[in-house]
């Protein structure tokens, strides 16, 4: 089960954004595993896709096909579409096809999507088979019934929306996103579809896509895998009457904050749905000399293995936390001049053990679902925060059986 509350929110719908969901047959006992979004001619389009070098056959596809105009997005659960080859290339390229074939746009405006088992060849005549059925189902309300017909490994949909109100009208933005685990930064597998009646300029809506997706999906690690499959796509309607031309104005910063909400929201829910999960982490690092800096030892303590057993067993054992700080490889590294806290309980200071600590306070925050581990490195002005999981027997089960 999820750590936190993540009940679906009640998204209100975009005019010009329209969804759909059905079983395609790829996955068992008819479940949900084909999404598309169709949105209007005049929208704009941005995304952020994964940096593993074994990118799927439609992650390279929609790098070309972002910049021809898109104007519906298709995604398949059940399959990856990873490590296929031209063969892969070809099948995704059919479901563009498909999904033309049943309008006037060409398949060019088409943005494939891929989430599930790696290497397996992707079964593109089922999912050519249910492409009619999704045009029927199109509708400006189905955020609930998209979000589920993207999950794999996931327990639950994953929602969030945001709105605020700019010269007389309402500014909505709605996402969804998947993913529990293979979840790590460049990007964290995830997929996420961010959707706003905004009207914004196109580079304005790819810094804003860029930024938000920095500091949200790329601030999560629950296992440190890179995924094939990774990307995530922020659409803007074009529905309001205000453009945002710049990012230096009014409405752009309003349309930042809760674009960037968004993205968090969804973003930790992948994180509170991680595979097998009892604890939701927070690695706050401050007082580096650079961001990069706080990043490496924030992600040196996530991606420890011990530390996060610890975390699982509800285990003080703050001697993993300072281990793994220490292997981060900062150079010039005073460690007396480093504080480590559990919430706001100090554990370590001046080198060694806070003289001020006991453990029975450090069992009382680990005994908590939701965790912070704050360190103070003392070098500099510097902050970071990534989010995380414990290591449970139930991820080792999960993916050691994922295939079966």
């Amino acid at each position: 089960m999820p750590v936190g509350d993540l009940s679906f929110p009640n998204m209100p719908a975009i005019s010009r954004i329209k969804l759909s969901a059905v079983s395609a047959g790829i996955k068992k006992n008819n479940q949900l595993d084909l999404m598309l979004i169709e949105f209007p001619v005049d929208a704009t389009v941005a995304g952020v896709f994964t940096q593993n070098a074994f990118c799927a056959a439609p992650v390279t596809i929609c790098k070309q096909h972002i910049t021809q105009h898109p104007r519906y997005i298709l995604v398949n659960a059940g399959n990856a579409n990873a490590c296929t080859g031209e063969q892969g290339m070809a099948a995704a390229l059919d479901c563009c096809r498909a999904v033309a074939a049943n309008t006037s746009v060409s398949y060019q405006q088409v943005l494939p999507f891929s989430t599930g088992v790696i290497g397996e060849p992707l079964p593109a005549e089922k999912i050519i088979n249910g492409v009619p059925a999704l045009f029927t189902g199109l509708n400006e309300t189905n955020w609930l019934l998209a979000a589920k017909g993207i999950m794999t490994t996931d327990t639950c949909p994953k929602g969030a929306t945001s709105s605020f109100e700019y010269a007389g009208e309402m500014i909505v933005v709605n996402g969804i996103s998947k993913g529990a685990g293979m979840i790590n930064p460049n990007m964290a597998t995830m997929l996420g579809f961010i959707a706003t009646n905004a009207t914004v300029k196109q580079s304005v809506l790819d810094s804003l896509s860029f930024n938000a997706a920095n500091q949200s999906f790329n601030r999560i690690t629950i296992d440190g895998d890179t995924s094939t499959n990774d990307s995530c796509i922020l659409v803007a309607a074009g529905e309001t009457r205000c453009v945002v031309e710049e990012s230096s104005s009014d409405l752009y910063r309003l349309l930042e904050t809760a674009v960037n909400d968004v993205y968090k929201t969804l973003a930790q829910a992948i994180v509170r749905d991680g595979e097998g999960a009892t604890k939701f982490i927070t690695v706050q690092v401050e007082a580096g000399t650079t961001a990069n800096e706080c990043l490496q030892v924030a992600y040196a303590i996530a991606h420890s293995p011990l530390v996060k057993t610890a975390c699982f067993a509800s285990d003080p054992n703050w001697g993993r936390i300072v281990a793994a700080i220490g292997y981060a490889g900062i150079t010039s590294l005073n460690v007396n001049n480093i504080r480590v806290y559990l919430d706001d309980v100090l554990i370590v200071e001046n080198g060694g053990r806070a003289d001020s600590y006991h453990e029975e306070a450090g069992q009382a925050v680990m005994n908590n679902s939701e965790i912070t581990l704050r360190v103070c490195l003392g070098r500099g002005d510097a902050i970071e925060t990534i989010w995380t999981t414990d290591l449970s027997h139930e991820y080792v089960t999960i993916n050691a059986e994922y295939r079966t």
